[in-house]
């Protein structure tokens, strides 16, 4: 039985927001065209942190990209490429040979300004040209604006840094997220009333602003409920600079540790700030649950 034909959208895709949303549309179109799989191929770290030396902190880990190409677009094949010299001095027209002959592509579907191979060389005008000599398919997608402001990855990561989560969202199609494994705290929570999960950003991920946001928890088991997060180091009860993340879930009880949680950030509520007591600190949290609530509900 042959190996399974593909349509390919390339790209780095950090965030995976309006801008590449249009190149994840067009690649289930084609690959219904084609009778193939739909498919992306990516890179597991950001290619400037080798070719500019410059370190880009990430709006979602690798996984976290997957997870969202897959929840939202229906893209199950999500391929990664390790970015290292090899790739990185590979001449364009190889990298589109591999794609063809060991992934079997069929179509190729990139942005206006993707780059491939040696000093970037294989711009996306090439690679419409080679492709269409080398018998593929390919489309070239424009950029897409929103207020007439190009949708960009960079633009969403100063929005994150800035706690501007709506507006960030709004440029993203879908709420920003993150996704890990529940892991174990101090359980101070618990022994408020206020019993919250635990969870932390992968090292290069980009931290949002320090603070309270009114998000929303989903199980591994499909159920979702309203929460308020808390991004930060916990200056009351903590002397350290570790940076958690820690959700108090509204109407909720049961043991969530170990379990894959994700939490979406919708709004921010206020800044990280020390209470003289751990009372006051619970105090806050219920009425940051509250606001949370209230927020959500105003939305319905």
């Amino acid at each position: 039985m042959p190996e399974t034909k593909r349509v390919i959208a390339l790209g780095f895709f950090d965030g995976v927001h309006l801008g590449h949303a249009a190149l994840m549309e067009m690649t289930r179109r084609r690959a219904l065209e084609r009778g193939a799989a739909p498919s992306v191929l990516t890179f597991d770290t950001h290619p400037d942190t080798l070719v500019k030396g410059i370190e880009v902190p990430l709006i979602n880990s690798p996984e976290g990209r997957a997870e969202i190409i897959r929840r939202v677009y229906g893209i199950e094949s999500v391929i990664f490429i390790h970015f290292n010299h090899a790739v990185m001095q590979m001449p364009w027209e190889d990298f589109l040979c591999s794609l063809k002959n060991e992934l079997r592509a069929v179509h190729i579907v990139v942005g206006y300004d993707f780059t491939c191979g040696y000093r970037g060389e294989g711009r996306a005008l090439k690679i419409a040209a080679w492709c269409s000599k080398n018998g593929l398919g390919c489309d070239v997608i424009d950029a897409v604006r929103v207020d007439g402001e190009i949708v960009s990855s960079s633009r969403i990561r100063e929005l994150i840094s800035d706690g501007r989560m709506e507006e960030a969202n709004r440029l993203l199609g879908h709420p920003h997220c993150l996704v890990d494994t529940v892991h174990y705290g101090f359980q101070l929570g618990g022994k408020l009333g206020t019993p919250t999960i635990n969870m932390r950003f992968a090292e290069g991920v980009l931290v949002p602003r320090h603070g309270v946001y009114a998000a929303k928890v989903f199980l591994d088991n499909g159920y979702e409920y309203m929460a308020v997060t808390n991004v930060g180091v916990r200056p009351t009860v903590s002397g350290g600079d570790r940076v958690s993340v820690e959700s108090f879930i509204l109407d909720f009880s049961g043991d969530l540790y170990e379990h894959t949680v994700r939490v979406d950030f919708h709004r921010f509520l206020r800044d990280e700030r020390r209470f003289e007591s751990t009372g006051a600190l619970r105090a806050q949290i219920l009425a940051d649950a509250e606001s949370s609530r209230a927020y959500f509900t105003q939305k319905k």
